[in-house]
């Protein structure tokens, strides 16, 4: 299958207008929770533009990565990249969409979004089950003169796959050897403590509706749902507030090309101002789709997200990937999908 460069499919899109063919199929896919906020304002818009949907299942990575391995879908969405070898075993093609942040979000009385601090080794602790008061001395330590309370905290993870939690514990992997050694990464994992919610919106949920909560989600969520984010200290020591230049300063340095389908985890990079839970979400086709024509209606998508949803995916303050990538990307498409 032989794609046109992005420019030229949007040309020869745009000559189409409204009237788009009476066959003309939605694009199915399936997966990541993180980006589903921006898809799914990318769809609404191309929809608009040329009378293709987009039907996709905001169902976790792990689901995303076993329907696409099952051809349910035309493409599987996964904030875990799945590695070079699984790849190669699958025939599978592997490519970033977007980037965003994840952050810690709690439910205190009092307590306003970015009103409170955490680094990465607290966080941990809590996760492990071992800090479990917010008046704690490592917590209060780092949040001088304010009003902790005496109270529980109730710890609220994701229950199902799911790449958020990847980036999370791979975070937590790099900031906290117990974490390291008796938790580890992966995007489902044995948790010491805490009670599960599926997807970043049933997190959200969870943290919004208990009081003394803390959760991990994508920022789009944390923001739609108006809950209480923390700031963070960083490698470089440096407190940060989740903000899309924070992200992008995570982001800044990332040799997309260094590993197999572009698998580059972007979690507690150096810079005074990274964020350090800073993440991509990638999508998952096959080299050899069994419907063509649904595969190149996706990338077809794809082409025109990376074209024209630059300033849709920043006002829910996702990053969107750099020109030069997306110059790699569609090169990597023209040489790998095939017919």
């Amino acid at each position: 299958m032989n794609f046109f460069s992005v420019r030229r499919m949007l040309a020869a899109a745009a000559t189409l207008s409204l009237a788009v063919s009476a066959q003309a199929t939605d694009i199915s896919g399936a997966g990541a929770t993180f980006p589903y906020p921006v898809y799914s304002k990318w769809a609404d818009a191309y929809k608009t533009q040329t009378g293709v949907g987009l039907n996709y299942q905001s169902i976790g990575s792990g689901g995303g990565i076993k329907q696409i391995k099952a051809k349910t879908v035309t493409f599987g969405a996964s904030d875990a990249p799945l590695k070079g070898d699984e790849l190669t075993k699958d025939g599978l093609v592997q490519f970033p969409m977007v980037m965003g942040g994840i952050v810690p979000v709690v439910n205190l009385e009092g307590i306003k979004p970015g009103d409170l601090v955490i680094d990465g080794p607290t966080l941990a602790k809590i996760y492990l089950g071992e800090i479990k008061k917010w008046n704690d001395p490592a917590i209060a330590k780092l949040n001088a003169g304010a009003k902790l309370p005496d109270q529980a905290i109730v710890i609220v993870h994701r229950s199902d796959g799911s790449g958020t939690t990847f980036n999370f514990t791979y975070y937590l992997s790099e900031v906290n050897a117990d974490w390291k050694s008796k938790v580890g990464t992966n995007t489902a994992v044995e948790w010491p403590a805490g009670i599960g919610a599926k997807g970043n919106e049933g997190v959200a949920n969870n943290v919004a509706n208990t009081k003394g909560s803390i959760g991990y989600v994508e920022y789009a969520y944390a923001l739609q749902n108006k809950l209480t984010f923390t700031k963070m200290v960083n490698k470089d020591g440096k407190t940060v507030a989740p903000t899309s230049t924070a992200f992008q300063a995570a982001a800044a340095n990332a040799k997309w090309d260094s590993e197999p389908g572009y698998g580059v985890i972007l979690a507690n990079q150096p810079g005074a101002e990274s964020w350090p839970m800073t993440a991509a979400t990638w999508i998952l086709m096959y080299k050899k789709p069994q419907d063509t024509a649904a595969a190149a209606a996706a990338l077809k998508f794809f082409a025109w997200s990376y074209e024209q949803g630059s300033k849709m995916a920043e006002e829910l303050d996702y990053i969107p990937m750099p020109e030069s990538v997306v110059k790699l990307i569609e090169k990597t498409w023209s040489a790998e999908i095939k017919s």
